[in-house]
């Protein structure tokens, strides 16, 4: 699939950009979740700066990726553990 070209509004501001096809979904519901968090700080704190409310919308997505990665990492070394021991276990089944 070809590139193409999209304008995405982030904080009153508009980027234009070019991606592929396949993920122009995927930026266009990024960028809504971003314009809605920052709604969301804008209502709830007396905060009008842009750049700030961009601020706290980054560190709060930086947050739950870091959050994530971590879940990922711990959730991956218990299914290797659990592996190891099932392959423990049909050894120990068909070495008999």
């Amino acid at each position: 699939m070809g590139e193409i070209s999209i304008k995405i509004n982030i904080a009153d501001r508009v980027y234009p950009l070019k991606v592929n096809m396949e993920e122009e979904e995927i930026i266009r519901r990024a960028a809504k979740l971003i314009n809605d968090r920052i709604k969301e700080y804008q209502d709830g704190y007396a905060v009008k700066d842009k750049q700030d409310l961009l601020s706290m919308c980054v560190l709060h997505y930086a947050t739950s990726a870091l959050k994530a990665e971590k879940r990922v990492v711990v959730e991956d070394t218990e299914v290797a553990a659990k592996v190891y021991q099932l392959d423990g276990m049909l050894t120990e089944f068909f070495s008999k």
